[in-house]
C-alpha cells in the first residue's frame, strides 16, 4: 500500500508546508500585528546588526515586498529597534527577540516533531540540492 505522502508530488508539500508556516506564525504573532516578516528581520538585527537587511533576506523579497524598510521602521516604531546605519535592536527589542525567539522555537518544536536531527538535516540537504540543481543556492 502506498503511503497518502507519496501520492502528492514536491511541490505539493512544499506549498502546503509554507502555508502551514506562514499560518503558524501569523497565529502566534498576529495579534501583535506582527508577521514572519518582521520575526525574519528582528532576528538579523540580533545576528548580525549592521547588516544588509534586504540583502540577508533577499530570497523572501518579492513584487509585494520589493524591500524590507518598513518594517525596521514599524520595529523601530515599537522601540524594537534603530533606524539608519548601523542599525540594531534597543534593549527592549532584546527583550522582545528573546520573547519570540521562545515562540518560534515552539512553531519549530512543532513541526518537527517525530523527526530526527539526521532526517531534518538530510531533508534540507535534498531540498538544497534540488535548488541548487535549478539554479538556486547550495
Amino acid at each position: 500500500m502506498t503511503e497518502p505522502a507519496l501520492t502528492k508530488p514536491l511541490g505539493y508539500w512544499l506549498r502546503h508546508l509554507h502555508e502551514l508556516l506562514e499560518s503558524s506564525f501569523t497565529a502566534t504573532l498576529g495579534a501583535e500585528g506582527l508577521t514572519r516578516r518582521h520575526w525574519q528581520v528582528l532576528n538579523v538585527l540580533a545576528e548580525n546588526p549592521s547588516g544588509d537587511i534586504d540583502r540577508e533576506l533577499a530570497p523572501f523579497l518579492d513584487a509585494d515586498t520589493p524591500t524590507f524598510t518598513p518594517l525596521l521602521t514599524d520595529l523601530a516604531g515599537r522601540g524594537w529597534a534603530h533606524e539608519g546605519a548601523p542599525s540594531g535592536l534597543t534593549a527592549l527589542g532584546r527583550t522582545e527577540h528573546a520573547r519570540i525567539s521562545a515562540e518560534v522555537a515552539d512553531i519549530r518544536r512543532k513541526a518537527t516533531e517525530g523527526i530526527s536531527d539526521e532526517r531534518y538535516l538530510d531533508t534540507v540537504h535534498t531540498l538544497s540540492r534540488m535548488a541548487a540543481n535549478l539554479g538556486g543556492e547550495e
